[in-house]
């Protein structure tokens, strides 16, 4: 018996390059992203064609068609050459956000190259998931101690209370500094390297320029850890798969960067925002003791990540109200179906068990690997919990639709979190903490290398938080 073949679309579908489609990122965009969710969908269902800088995209707004996208591999593919537009030659050649999808790395791999790679990365991270294990315990040892010493400097920099950022002044460096100790890479890396990754993401002018900086910097890194092998990702990485070259290493600590720095800094800001303007949901998890789930909580009320990774259709298929053609782009949107689920009022949402219905760490095949997310998870959880254990205050000095955003097309990330603190009588002072363990030969371990590097970057970031002041 014949297989059934698949249907395609009738002859009076329209096609996407046919549409008169408005452009996403508009000013009411920036402003009220969820009124142009709640718009789109009103007039066009679960999907929506919409103009993404210039390109005609299928935008999937509710949370069932986003999940069928994410579940089904081998129909909406991940990997950039089943692009039909690109493959005739129909984008413009300065699309800003071309250059992040033209660097092939696990992310944009399908089947069984993609299983191989997350095998890859599952052997690497092993010994970091788990945090009984030496490396697990060092580095959330590392965590801690890195928030606590951004705590300290703030207290000896401004006093026991004043005004802070918790975006420049802690979530950004804090998470600078894991990437640091994560992949064994030189202080040198610098501040410098996570705007380039923010200039990438949000698909500025220079998103092209900003994008082969950073895959330069992470390709050195390949290649100093190849020559000099660590206790860290970058090393384990080589460990299990040997063939990697210093390019191909390199696209991969690129993503992994924009992941720890963007995405994970996303996710500790926006749980924050969530507690200070007054989420009930959330400040019940808080609470209650349950960080684990006040990060939940506030993923789905503010996705991390706006709008995901795109897919490619295989073949024609029914997609909402539309019919997608093969190679049509789609953008699977987190944050409108967070909307979506909320709306429909789901007993997930306001239950007081935990909850994983957002999509923050993706879903199916290519969502984020176990020891990724739990691992991220931990940071953070540890990133909030360190602001509650110090802090007996912290409110926005902004009214929270005052907030400016970083609203690009794929990312809605605070700007700056404005606050004024009062910092509790045990916080932490600069130079406090564990002292170095020593390895069994006697010579310093590799957290107390973290350690001395860790203080590097503080001393450089110091400058961008404060600056110099004068007797310094």
């Amino acid at each position: 018996m014949n297989p059934q073949p698949f249907a395609a679309a009738p002859a009076d579908a329209p096609p996407l390059e046919s549409l008169r489609v408005e452009p996403l990122l508009t000013s009411a965009f920036d402003t009220d992203p969820a009124g142009v969710y709640a718009q789109l969908r009103r007039m066009y269902g679960p999907v929506a064609p919409v103009g993404l800088m210039g390109v005609p995209v299928w935008l999937v707004l509710d949370y069932r068609e986003v999940l069928e996208v994410l579940r089904k591999e081998s129909l909406w593919r991940r990997d950039i050459r089943y692009w039909r537009a690109r493959a005739e030659g129909r984008l413009p050649q300065d699309w800003p956000l071309l250059a992040g999808y033209e660097v092939r790395q696990t992310m944009f791999m399908d089947d069984e190259e993609h299983l191989a790679a997350r095998q890859t990365y599952h052997s690497a991270l092993g010994p970091f998931q788990d945090a009984r294990t030496p490396q697990g315990w060092e580095l959330r040892s590392a965590v801690v101690s890195y928030a606590d010493e951004l705590v300290a400097m703030l207290a000896a920099e401004s006093g026991t209370a004043g005004f802070m950022d918790l975006a420049a002044q802690y979530t950004r460096p804090l998470l600078l500094m894991v990437t640091t100790r994560l992949f064994g890479c030189p202080v040198e890396l610098g501040d410098e390297m996570v705007m380039d990754l923010w200039r990438m993401l949000d698909g500025g002018p220079d998103a092209g320029p900003a994008t082969g900086r950073a895959l330069a910097a992470m390709t050195r890194l390949a290649a100093h850890r190849r020559a000099v092998p660590g206790d860290d990702l970058t090393s384990y990485l080589l460990l299990a798969d040997p063939s990697l070259s210093d390019e191909q290493l390199g696209r991969e600590l690129f993503m992994n960067a924009v992941y720890l720095n963007d995405i994970t800094g996303n996710m500790v800001c926006n749980t924050l925002l969530e507690v200070l303007r007054g989420n009930a949901t959330v400040r019940r998890s808080l609470s209650a003791g349950l960080i684990g789930e006040t990060v939940n909580r506030a993923a789905l009320a503010n996705a991390p990540v706006a709008n995901m990774c795109f897919r490619f259709a295989a073949r024609d298929v029914r997609l909402g109200n539309f019919w997608i053609r093969a190679g049509d782009v789609v953008s699977p949107s987190a944050a409108a179906a967070h909307q979506d689920l909320m709306a429909i009022g789901s007993h997930l949402v306001d239950s007081t068990v935990s909850t994983r219905a957002h999509l923050g760490w993706g879903a199916g095949p290519h969502q984020c690997p176990t020891a990724a997310r739990e691992l991220a998870g931990a940071v953070v959880a540890t990133a909030v919990g360190r602001i509650f254990d110090h802090f007996t205050k912290v409110e926005l000095t902004l009214p929270a639709d005052q907030l400016p955003w970083r609203s690009g097309p794929v990312v809605r990330g605070l700007r700056l979190l404005p606050v004024r603190y009062e910092l509790g009588a045990g916080h932490p002072v600069v130079g406090q903490g564990p002292p170095p363990r020593a390895a069994a030969n006697g010579a310093p371990d590799s957290s107390h290398v973290s350690r001395h590097h860790a203080r590097g970057l503080l001393a450089a970031l110091r400058h961008l938080m404060w600056g110099t002041r004068k007797g310094d």
